[in-house]
């Protein structure tokens, strides 16, 4: 699990990368700047370029100016982990 926390009406819950990254590809769907990706994920600006970065290099998100926006793959990874029951 990544070391990434949210709170929650006063309680701590521990968010898996799988959770974050499923995160990101939604709040991509339609296309977003690193902004809205570090608040809607509520994530910090240095693991958000990770998480952004890798998700590139996977060909789950592309940017096209300064907007990310979710890929193809992206969005069948995202339908994978529904079906799958993962998220």
């Amino acid at each position: 699990m990544e070391k990434l926390f949210s709170k929650l009406g006063g309680i701590t819950i521990r968010r898996s990368r799988l959770d974050i990254t499923l995160d990101i590809l939604r709040i991509a769907m339609k296309g977003a700047k690193k902004t809205q990706i570090v608040y809607g994920a509520n994530l910090n600006s240095a693991i958000a370029n990770k998480y952004i970065s890798k998700m590139e290099e996977y060909k789950l998100i592309e940017q096209k100016e300064d907007m990310f926006i979710t890929t193809d793959k992206g969005r069948e990874y995202r339908e994978m982990a529904k079906e799958l029951e993962i998220h």
